[in-house]
Order: structure tokens, then C-alpha cells, then sequence
């Protein structure tokens, strides 16, 4: 099993802050002879629609030596994962968790926007330090 990202532990208590229910931690995904491991999957329920939304959630620290090098690993994990899910859970959505700081240094700036727009990636952002869900993005 690899080893958890830096972040992991602060974005799943802000995600259970936010209501939701960790169901896989590690969520396995597996079509054909590829497989991989998005770090977590959870769900909530939806009282005004009597259901469940679920969700999948890659996380990412960005702590590497380069910005860029750790720009193309996250977009790339993201969207072969996000490939995959929708092979086999189509419901369940994809979303990159990022730190605070991360999200306003990188995704705020104009590549970051067109990045985040145009590959048509979701992102969970969390403050560390309170361990809170900040923001959404769609």
C-alpha cells in the first residue's frame, strides 16, 4: 500500500466535519488490468432527495521540488482516475483535495483557473490547521 499523503489525516477530519461518511480509506478502483487506490471515498445523505451523493477524493500536499512537476503528477492521477471511476461508478465524483495555501498559490493564479476550467477538474479545499472544509469548486 502506498504511503498516505502528508495532508491525509487533516482533509479527512475536515470532510467528516463537513458531514460526510468516510466509506473506503483507501477507495480501490479497478478496470481490466488497471487498477489504483484514490485515497478516500465517501458519501453523504441527501434528506431533500432521499439518497446518497457520493464522492471520491485524491489528495495532494504539492511539497516537491517543483510546482510544475507536481502540477503535471496531480492533473495526471486526477484524470486517469477519474477515467476509470467513471467506468465503474459513474455516480461517485471525483474531487482533488488541496490545502489552503496550495489552492491560492497555484489554482488562483491564470493557469491554475484554465488548468481547474478547461480539464474540468473539482477541487475540495481545506484549511490544515482547523482541519475545515473552505471551499467547493464544480
Amino acid at each position: 500500500m502506498p504511503a498516505r499523503d502528508l495532508i491525509h489525516n487533516a482533509v479527512k477530519t475536515a470532510l467528516i466535519g463537513d458531514g460526510w461518511t468516510i466509506t473506503h480509506d483507501p477507495f480501490r478502483i479497478e478496470v481490466d488490468e488497471l487498477n489504483g487506490l484514490i485515497d478516500i471515498g465517501a458519501e453523504r445523505s441527501l434528506a431533500a432527495q432521499r439518497g446518497t451523493r457520493k464522492i471520491a477524493v485524491e489528495i495532494k500536499s504539492f511539497v516537491g521540488l517543483s510546482v510544475m512537476a507536481d502540477l503535471q503528477q496531480a492533473i495526471g492521477q486526477y484524470k486517469l482516475y477519474d477515467l476509470l471511476l467513471q467506468r465503474v461508478e459513474p455516480e461517485r465524483k471525483l474531487y482533488l483535495a488541496v490545502s489552503e495555501d496550495v489552492f491560492l498559490n497555484v489554482f488562483s493564479s491564470s493557469i491554475g483557473e484554465t488548468v481547474l476550467e478547461d480539464l474540468n477538474i473539482h477541487v475540495v479545499v481545506v484549511a490544515l490547521k482547523k482541519q475545515q472544509v473552505v471551499r467547493w469548486t464544480d
